[in-house]
């Protein structure tokens, strides 16, 4: 039997760490390239940074990738060996389908333990780190904020539009001066500029050449007829705060970034909403890591009846039993600021759901 254990640990393992490296890239790399690259050739964003948020976002990754990785891993390696008869033999030979799951309950085990390290304590720091990263971004070189024919629409108030950037120059700039509804009230236009850090002041100064602007009425901003044009301005200096950005990104914390004493702390002293919202928080950062066992145990008879040894029915089969989980999930975080709906309690549901569900298919593949 140590042989067997030691056999269907190593076909796990390496389909495991297959399965979580493929998503990981796919579903989480692969986005983080697609929105980070363009930082990169068009801010001027150094490489350090994109690895560093990569570093960052790849603990929050793993929180779906593991469970979702152990899934698939379970489906090809049950998979196969339903699909080759070794499971019959096995059987054939008075060994039970639950003495060949030893090894993969164990290894289950330990895919909870570590999903709930990384969601106790890993990501949410993981998060917050990130955040601090992209600050410091912003105050070493606020003007990589800046790229070429790109709406830059981080700074409180304002929009702003950029044609070409090289270095510090810019060509065919627009800028909205935004009202409190975000009406654009105020615009500008300046066939070019240059940016200048005025770090000790926390702000950046953009001059304009050759700018004019146009200014709409404050009663009526949207009577194009009360519109105003401003007098044209051979050069000019448009002040813009970083302060105002910095305290904006400050106020936009996740709650997936704060830690579980924040979250206890809300308990004590939110509102209504705030605290279904952190019960709900804290109550998907405790389930979540259970999916592995409720994966594991469904996984095996789905495996063995699929009778399919193909590496795409594996990735199906998964894909299809992910989803139906990750809808509950989303479901009861749509809802956290809903305290009627008890979101904190659905999202345990599917657990139940799947352990039950799981558990009843398993008892009636180890009676046939």
């Amino acid at each position: 039997m140590k042989l067997i254990d030691r056999f269907i640990s190593r076909e796990l393992i390496v389909n495991l760490l297959f399965a979580v490296a493929v998503l990981s890239l796919v579903l989480v790399v692969g986005n983080i390239f697609r929105k980070l690259l363009p930082l990169l050739v068009n801010h001027d964003v150094p490489v350090e940074y994109l690895l560093t948020f990569i570093g960052y976002v790849l603990p929050f990754s793993l929180i779906f990738t593991i469970p979702w990785g152990l899934l698939t891993a379970i489906l090809l390696v049950f998979g196969r060996l339903s699909a080759e008869n070794e499971l019959v033999a096995l059987r054939a030979n008075g060994v039970s389908i639950g003495r060949i799951c030893v090894s993969l309950a164990v290894i289950a085990v330990l895919c909870t333990g570590i999903c709930l390290w990384l969601n106790v304590q890993v990501a949410p720091a993981a998060q917050q780190k990130l955040r601090a990263t992209i600050f410091r971004l912003a105050s070493a070189d606020p003007m990589a904020l800046f790229g070429s024919d790109q709406v830059i629409d981080q700074f409180p108030g304002r929009k702003i539009y950029v044609g070409k950037k090289e270095g510090n120059k810019l060509e065919n700039i627009i800028v909205f001066e935004l009202n409190d509804a975000a009406v654009p009230m105020r615009v500008t236009h300046a066939r070019s500029g240059t940016l200048e850090a005025d770090l000790p002041n926390q702000r950046i100064l953009m001059h304009l050449y050759n700018a004019r602007y146009q200014q709409r009425d404050e009663k009526e901003p949207f009577d194009l007829r009360r519109v105003r044009d401003g007098i044209n301005m051979a050069e000019g200096t448009l002040p813009i705060s970083l302060e105002e950005l910095y305290q904006k990104e400050k106020r936009r914390t996740s709650r997936s970034a704060l830690s579980l004493e924040q979250l206890m702390e809300q308990l004590k002293t939110g509102d209504l909403s705030t605290q279904s919202a952190s019960r709900t928080e804290i109550s998907k950062r405790f389930s979540f890591p259970f999916s592995c066992l409720a994966f594991a145990l469904m996984a095996v008879p789905l495996g063995i009846t699929a009778h399919r040894r193909e590496t795409s029915m594996g990735f199906l089969i998964s894909l299809v039993v992910a989803f139906s989980y990750f809808l509950f999930v989303i479901a009861a975080d749509t809802l956290r600021g809903n305290a009627a709906m008890h979101p904190e309690l659905l999202v345990w549901f599917p657990n139940v759901l799947f352990l039950v569900l799981g558990a009843w298919m398993f008892r009636r593949l180890a009676r046939q």
